[in-house]
């Protein structure tokens, strides 16, 4: 008989009856879920599921999630993104984990200006959340609450999901907390966005917790900071389910509000360190590695940088053997080269 391990829920849960509930047939017909928000013909966000934003600090996040949160205001355009919260789910609730009340009250002023919306009176579509004083615990406590307790709500933003949990490099935490997101847009039919910070050092979410993150989310949108121009940000996938969009751009203009950039086209430094997210788009990545991968289903590291300099050099790409390392090891991140004993394969299945 198999031993019952210890997490196992105690005596008083259905399982039985939970088992019964979550049984799926083929016969069964679900209606897809509305989509609330777009960036041109791409998917973004649907109801019943979460995304997030991600960048280095002073990327101007927050200033992305105040275009989203303006758009789904008016179900209008604002830099890029087009909301449609259907009738019936047009409330919005916003949480600021990291602000002092002064600079939260900043930010719903900004909001209101691009959703061109009076600033001296609150609309009831919106409810805003400081949630800086408090703990961890009881700032997701205020969350769902509010959560369960919005008639109509439609759009949930998070500005701060690191100040949920106490520990960000806990599995058991992340996990926990990736769930409540999880059941949270499933029961209350609801989309979830979340900010988090990518780490100093690379680009990856910061994390057990930004793991969990791009395991789980819809959409993780990446904000990144042009290196000439400090007022000017560029927004890409980091991982998508739908359709990727081209990436865009935005600048904070006189009046402190983001505004399009058209035809926007980013410079490179004389001397890029590492390798970066927007070097290679999808398919010339696909395009180099079966190309690899063709003459071996496995390859040692002894070998693998000169092949993908090779490989990289057909697909139009000159790395030299450092920056090549440093593509090495962002491929084993996304999980496009999987590492087995000493070799390495090739992963076609990745998500990009």
């Amino acid at each position: 008989m198999e031993k019952r391990v210890a997490n196992t829920p105690d005596a008083t849960v259905d399982i039985a009856g939970l088992r019964k509930k979550s049984r799926l047939l083929v016969t069964d017909e679900f209606a897809a879920p509305p989509v609330i928000l777009r960036v041109d013909n791409s998917i973004i966000g649907t109801l019943g599921n979460f995304s997030a934003s991600t960048g280095k600090a002073k990327s101007k996040k927050t200033f992305n999630v105040c275009a989203i949160v303006a758009a789904s205001l008016t179900n209008g355009t604002i830099v890029n993104y087009s909301a449609l919260l259907p009738e019936g789910k047009r409330k919005i609730l916003y949480a600021d984990t990291e602000q002092s009340e002064y600079h939260c009250k900043r930010i719903l002023k900004r909001m209101l200006h691009l959703a061109e919306l009076p600033t001296d009176k609150q609309p009831d579509t919106l409810e805003f959340l400081s949630l800086r004083r408090f703990n961890p615990k009881m700032r997701l406590a205020i969350i769902e609450d509010a959560i369960y307790h919005t008639e109509e709500l439609g759009l949930v933003v998070i500005d701060g999901i690191r100040d949920l949990a106490y520990d960000i490099n806990s599995p058991a935490e992340s996990t926990d907390l990736i769930t409540k997101l999880m059941q949270w847009t499933d029961e209350r039919k609801i989309h979830i966005h979340t900010v988090l910070h990518l780490n100093k050092g690379d680009d990856n979410t910061r994390g057990h917790l930004g793991t969990e993150l791009n395991n789980k989310a819809e959409t993780v949108l990446q904000i990144t900071k042009d290196n000439f121009d400090k007022d000017i940000s560029l927004v890409t996938s980091m991982f998508i389910r739908d359709i990727d969009f081209e990436p865009f751009a935005f600048r904070i203009n006189t009046f402190g509000l983001p505004e399009p950039v058209d035809e926007y086209q980013p410079r490179q430094t004389v001397s890029q360190k590492g390798f970066d997210y927007n070097e290679v788009p999808e398919a010339k990545h696909r395009e180099a590695l079966e190309t690899l991968f063709s003459e071996a289903a496995q390859v040692s590291y002894g070998s693998l940088i000169g092949k993908l300099q090779k490989s990289y050099a057909n697909a139009g790409y000159l790395f030299g053997i450092n920056k090549a390392k440093s593509l090495k090891q962002f491929l084993e991140y996304k999980r496009m080269i999987i590492k087995n004993d000493k070799f390495y394969r090739y992963n076609p299945d990745f998500c990009y």
